[in-house]
């Protein structure tokens, strides 16, 4: 039956005054919009708009704000399910779990910083402030997950160039700062206010700093650097420790590392084999390795490889196989993945035969000691990554300075040929800009990479792709602020915006409470 006259007309603005259902089913569809932002779809205004959106209609409550998250985290990293399709019939039924897990826990953290701005009653700049340290919170807390920060949306713009300075929280907090000026212009529209200042500001800011920052193209490379060549076997993960293949992956390995350098005069100076690339234990695998090193004659071989300590430690590691000394040269990977790697309880539930994915050798690897450079003899010293360390920005920047590269080698066979290599391929780029570093990737499926210190790519394979890549070695930059001061200052800045945002909140308290 139509209202009668006179009725009032269901609300429908603002939006809390939609049934929570409404409400919950907008925050999880403009969390897909905004992850759309990412890599590799790259459509960072959808991601501002987004924010924005969020910042100046949505209700500061938990349940919106989770919302938002589990669309984002659910687009974002929807790549995390195909780690258990590699052996579907033994783990393909936890897939569905570990994506629904994943983005309903790391949506907890805007869930929680939205709740928080509604209970202390702050304004924008205070629910900016809380949501970029839920951003830091989820990227440092316990072993942290920095996948997917808000700031990743800008790599491969010139504004990436800002984590030079500030790191990938601080790309975060610049994301978060022009969305609220953007949400600010939304606001003052729906209000009937003749100046949107706030919007022209935030488009003036991302343009002077879109021209500013521009590095342009790179520069011609220099024909007396060290030629470098980095190796991409493209070995399905599901037949990468089958004992039938192995002689076959070996010959692939050893005939792209012998190979004629295309275009380029002289043999390569460094080899880089991917994470895990020999399929032996480090005890067991002289031949592999002097075969190897007999190849390419002179040249520094690094490869991925498992090694043992006793009887039942395992260790994830990195080796330069020619040593000033003949012997190899290890490093072992000291930030794990975790239920890749290991799982907590590890003892305990191995009885029951539960065991991280990439765990082929007993219950878990052990975590090294990290920290370090490897000398690679007439290259210089390099800061090695395997795999999972490389998004961890903090860790990286708190290693020991006197650097000329950063090597980093992984196996992401694990996360399909599309999103997740990409995403990861891209965190790479952050880790080149903010050390001035040029960046060696060597992916057993891809994406393998030569990257210079401003964190463009000079060349790459594309994932499914075998080959090898031959470059000449990027000079590298003087030691950016970043790799100096790590996180602290945006630290700073947050808390900074979150007690200006509090000293706000209580004169504004207090104003109303004086009024007649």
């Amino acid at each position: 039956m139509a209202d009668t006259v006179g009725a009032p007309a269901r609300a429908v603005w603002p939006p809390q005054s939609w049934p929570l259902r409404v409400r919950l089913a907008a925050g999880f569809g403009l969390g897909l919009t905004a992850a759309l932002g990412q890599a590799p779809w790259g459509l960072w205004p959808l991601t501002l708009l987004a924010l924005a959106a969020m910042l100046a209609w949505a209700p500061r409550r938990f349940w919106p704000g989770w919302a938002f998250g589990a669309g984002y985290f659910g687009l974002a990293m929807h790549w995390i399910v195909q780690p258990f399709l590699v052996d579907a019939a033994r783990h393909g039924w936890m897939a569905p779990f570990a994506l629904l897990l994943l983005a309903g826990g790391l949506a907890l953290f805007w869930g929680a910083a939205f709740w928080l701005a509604g209970r202390l009653r702050l304004g924008l700049a205070g629910l900016v402030a809380l949501w970029a340290g839920a951003e830091a919170a989820r990227a440092l807390a316990l072993t942290g997950l920095p996948w997917a920060l808000l700031g990743h949306v800008w790599i491969g713009t010139p504004l990436a160039q800002v984590s030079a300075w500030v790191g990938p929280l601080g790309l975060t907090l610049v994301m978060l700062g022009l969305a609220a000026l953007t949400a600010g212009a939304c606001g003052a529209a729906r209000r009937g206010w003749a100046r949107p200042l706030s919007g022209l500001v935030a488009v003036g800011l991302l343009a002077a700093g879109w021209l500013a920052l521009d590095p342009g193209p790179a520069p011609p490379p220099d024909l007396a650097a060290s030629l470098v060549r980095v190796v991409q076997p493209n070995i399905p993960q599901a037949e990468k420790w089958d004992e039938a293949l192995i002689p076959g992956h070996i010959d692939r390995l050893l005939t792209l590392t012998a190979q004629a350098p295309e275009g380029e005069s002289g043999a390569p100076a460094l080899v880089v084999w991917p994470e895990t690339a020999v399929p032996y234990l480090l005890e067991w695998a002289d031949p592999v390795l002097s075969a190897a090193t007999a190849s390419v004659p002179g040249a520094v071989l690094v490869t991925g490889i498992q090694r043992r300590q006793g009887a039942a430690t395992y260790y994830n590691s990195l080796i330069v196989a020619q040593g000033a000394d003949g012997r190899p040269v290890t490093y072992d990977k000291a930030h794990l993945t975790p239920f890749g790697e290991y799982i907590p309880f590890g003892d305990w539930l191995g009885g029951w035969g539960i065991r991280g994915l990439a765990s082929n050798q007993g219950f878990g690897f052990t975590a090294g000691t990290g920290g370090g450079l490897l000398d690679l003899p007439g290259i210089g010293a390099a800061l090695p990554l395997i795999c999972y360390e490389g998004i961890f920005a903090e860790e990286v920047a708190a290693r020991d300075e006197g650097a000329r590269l950063i090597m980093l080698i992984t196996n992401d066979a694990w996360f399909g040929t599309w999103a997740g290599p990409e995403q990861h391929l891209a965190q790479a780029r952050l880790r080149a800009i903010e050390q001035g570093l040029p960046l060696l990737r060597a992916a057993n499926t891809g994406i393998s990479a030569v990257i210079d210190g401003q964190g463009r790519v000079l060349a790459r394979l594309a994932p499914g792709q075998t080959g090898a890549l031959d470059a000449r070695l990027p000079p590298a930059q003087p030691p950016p602020p970043y790799a100096r001061s790590g996180d602290w200052p945006v630290l700073v800045a947050i808390a900074a915006l979150l007690a200006f945002a509090l000293i706000l909140r209580g004169r504004t308290i207090d104003h109303k409470d004086a009024a007649p």
